[in-house]
């Protein structure tokens, strides 16, 4: 079967991979609402084109904490890569570069920072837990590491106080393959994922987690690195103002791939107030449900700077490795080359909340008809 869209890799990843595994990347938390609305929300944005424009040259490039990139597409983190295939983060890493796009690479990686940063050049940020791991030497440790590596920048995952209730992995009895570790954290004695009676990976965060940390913690960061920090996890413009506060370079609106809490809101509807709140002064991403071109300009349109793709990469990656990767992020942006042209838009700048509607705008006045 040819493949002609992202979605199509998900149900190739489903028939390859061990039942565990692609629990483990397929599933949300308890009822799994918030993992449909992350993909139904989009649905509800509809397009409005501007027609008769010039469009025989489109410029997708774009600059993210001052690199620049092909597109406003990158990989988000997404952790333990080689249980979808045995090249795992290199493949991504590699696809990501020749894609001329970011790759964020997960803490919980099954590949080091150094082994990705051997794969060649790239731009690539590293994931980072605001509540891993008690001891802050290991923190410390991670981030000088990333640093050495030439990673560019830390995106700081907020949202995990606690692992959310993922009932296909308690179920699953879910733990990382014995061929496989979480290789950032070899030789630094932090215990092993070990079967357990629910998820393994719920008892290992419930052991390691600092469930204490704070606003304060996210100034602590900036202290041990130059390294700007993108705050993930932000869902309301409340902690959008906070996180500016506590100096954040950038805001990934992220709702963990609905993995954390079930019934937020999908990220797409979640992000106007978070741009909103952010006023301009710091760039503001979308992470979450992401599967279309037409998605991505729906982000721009509502204010995104880009977006980050998670899920289409792992099933990519299961179903045609380093080459599943690399179609992934093709396809997305000749649809959201396509989306542009069709819209009417020749480069990033010229998406405008103009070319949507959604269902919270107030109706357009119309003009008044003539008796």
């Amino acid at each position: 079967m040819e493949v002609t869209n992202v979605t199509e890799y998900q149900a190739i990843a489903k028939e390859k991979l061990p039942k565990m595994v692609y629990d483990y990347y397929a599933s949300g938390a308890e009822d799994q609402w918030t993992l449909e609305e992350n993909r139904n929300a989009f649905s509800r944005i509809l397009f409005r084109p501007r027609i008769l424009i010039d469009v025989s040259k489109i410029d997708m490039t774009t600059t993210i904490l001052g690199f620049k990139i092909s597109m406003p597409i990158m990989v988000a983190p997404t952790a333990m890569q080689k249980m979808a295939h045995p090249d795992g983060e290199y493949a991504t890493a590699r696809a990501a570069s020749s894609a001329g796009t970011i790759m964020t690479l997960s803490s919980w990686a099954t590949s080091s920072v150094e082994e990705v940063a051997s794969t060649g050049p790239g731009i690539r940020f590293f994931q980072l837990y605001l509540y891993v791991y008690k001891d802050r030497n290991v923190v410390a440790q991670l981030v000088r590491r990333a640093e050495k590596a030439g990673f560019k920048a830390i995106a700081l995952t907020v949202d995990t106080p606690r692992l959310g209730r993922r009932e296909a992995d308690i179920k699953n009895r879910f733990t990382l393959p014995p061929f496989l570790t979480l290789k950032n954290f070899e030789g630094l004695d932090l215990g092993k994922m070990d079967e357990a009676n629910d998820s393994g990976l719920s008892s290992y965060v419930a052991g390691q987690i600092d469930r204490t940390l704070s606003w304060k913690d996210v100034k602590w960061l900036q202290t041990i690195t130059t390294m700007p920090i993108l705050v993930k996890g932000v869902i309301t413009a409340e902690d959008t103002r906070l996180a500016i506060q506590a100096g954040a370079a950038g805001i990934i609106v992220s709702n963990h791939g609905a993995r954390q809490l079930d019934y937020v809101p999908a990220t797409i509807m979640a992000l106007e107030e978070v741009v909103k709140a952010a006023q301009g002064r710091v760039p503001v991403f979308l992470d979450g449900g992401v599967r279309r071109g037409t998605d991505v300009f729906k982000a721009l349109a509502l204010g995104a700077s880009g977006i980050f793709i998670g899920r289409p990469v792992v099933f990519s990656l299961a179903a045609e490795g380093e080459a599943g990767v690399r179609k992934v992020l093709q396809m997305l942006r000749e649809e959201f080359e396509l989306t542009m042209a069709l819209s009417g838009c020749t480069s990033l700048r010229e998406i405008t909340r103009d070319h949507i509607v959604t269902e919270w705008d107030a109706p357009r006045a119309r003009p008044a008809p003539r008796l």
